[in-house]
């Protein structure tokens, strides 16, 4: 983990839900459905230089509460027919947990390096619950930043 200040901002395009972390962790979860429509419905291209990212945002509270999540790519192919919503993720400081090896379960590695990061007492930085993104590097490596005060 490191912390690293993000000096622009990011527009990002795609699909997004409400759910919340209690229905995540059940067989009702949300997310992986809002994967399988982003991947199904709009080509990246990776060669281009576009990339992937979910985003959080529009927390209720904290991790207890509902939020969104956008699954999306900051590039321009989005065919006409689609309707895709737009987000930018703002410049700011942000506590960056990267994994690498297979996807899923980088990404819930990642997820658990973080909840247990804030919950076991002693962190150094403080959580906005703002808005907080995953950053898909390649197919095996993803980064996640958490936005601190």
């Amino acid at each position: 983990m490191e912390m690293r200040q993000l000096s622009s901002p990011i527009n990002i395009k795609g699909f997004s839900v409400i759910t919340n972390n209690h229905t995540e962790f059940s067989p009702l979860g949300k997310i992986p459905t809002l994967w399988q429509r982003f991947d199904n419905s709009i080509a990246v291209d990776y060669k281009g230089g576009e990339r992937v990212y979910g985003v959080y945002f529009n927390y209720e509270s904290d991790h207890s509460g509902d939020f969104s999540v956008l699954a999306g790519f900051d590039g321009d192919s989005v065919p006409e027919h689609l309707k895709v919503e737009h987000i930018t993720i703002p410049a700011g400081k942000y506590l960056v947990f990267s994994r690498q090896g297979e996807m899923p379960q980088i990404a819930i590695d990642a997820w658990s390096d973080i909840w247990r990061y804030f919950t076991e007492g002693g962190a150094e930085y403080e959580r906005t619950f703002s808005i907080d993104f995953e950053h898909y590097v390649n197919g095996n490596h993803i980064d996640v930043y958490i936005a601190i005060k």
